[in-house]
């Protein structure tokens, strides 16, 4: 009788392990992305090497806060775009660099996000990070801030270079999203080194048919874009 206790719980410990391992070797399937509307991708679906920081589907950003309709990291852009992105990154690969996008698509639910953002003049949590020289209740009229964004017709697209040894980001001058004249890309608030990266950045860009934006080093917009006057507000999933 003494015995009886211990087989007990042998015999559930034995059980036990069994269905742990039931559970390890149970293939569970995977949540898969929302199909896109038609002429839109993933850009990971075209070309897998080019690294994304989705910084809207964070706090990260200048806003302090997830942007309303980032529901997933994921980046979108039109086909057009992505293909030619894809060139872009081949280009950059033979000399040494490769590419980082932080934002292509831009839902139009995102826009209206930054523009009630730029409307709360008491809401200055991130200036010191993103327009320490700029006030804020002046960042619609210079251009930072507006209605309505180029992104969200899906092929305009945010992003910067990285050196393919390191993995690191190229000393661009300015952070991405930083609001100031540092950032135009012919700015001389930075030192030719930094600018030179700049225009590696450029000529890549514009060799594959996209056309930079004169207040942000990191901005393009591929010509001849397929929804020059629709924007899109599906959201990111």
């Amino acid at each position: 009788m003494k015995g009886l206790p211990f087989a007990v719980a042998t015999f559930v410990l034995i059980l036990l392990v069994s269905l742990r391992a039931q559970d390890a070797t149970t293939d569970t399937p995977a949540a898969q992305p929302k199909p896109l509307p038609s002429g839109f991708v993933d850009l990971a679906d075209i070309e897998p090497t080019i690294l994304t920081e989705v910084r809207y589907a964070t706090a990260n950003n200048f806003v302090g806060a997830k942007v309303d309709g980032y529901q997933s990291p994921r980046i979108v852009m039109t086909r057009p775009a992505a293909d030619a992105l894809k060139l872009v990154q081949e280009d950059l690969r033979e000399e040494g660099y490769g590419l980082k996008v932080f934002d292509a698509y831009r839902p139009q639910q995102a826009v209206n996000h930054f523009v009630r953002w730029a409307r709360d003049l008491n809401d200055k949590e991130t200036k010191e990070e993103y327009y320490p020289d700029v006030p804020k209740n002046e960042l619609f009229r210079r251009g930072y801030i507006a209605k309505y964004s180029g992104h969200s017709r899906g092929s305009t697209i945010d992003l910067t270079l990285v050196d393919l040894e390191t993995g690191e980001e190229v000393d661009m001058g300015t952070p991405f999203d930083f609001f100031d004249q540092s950032s135009w890309p012919y700015s001389r608030a930075v030192t030719p080194e930094q600018k030179d990266n700049r225009l590696v950045l450029r000529a890549a860009m514009k060799r594959r048919n996209f056309r930079p934006y004169d207040r942000e080093w990191w901005h393009f917009t591929l010509n001849g874009e397929p929804y020059p006057r629709t924007y899109f507000d599906f959201p990111i999933e």
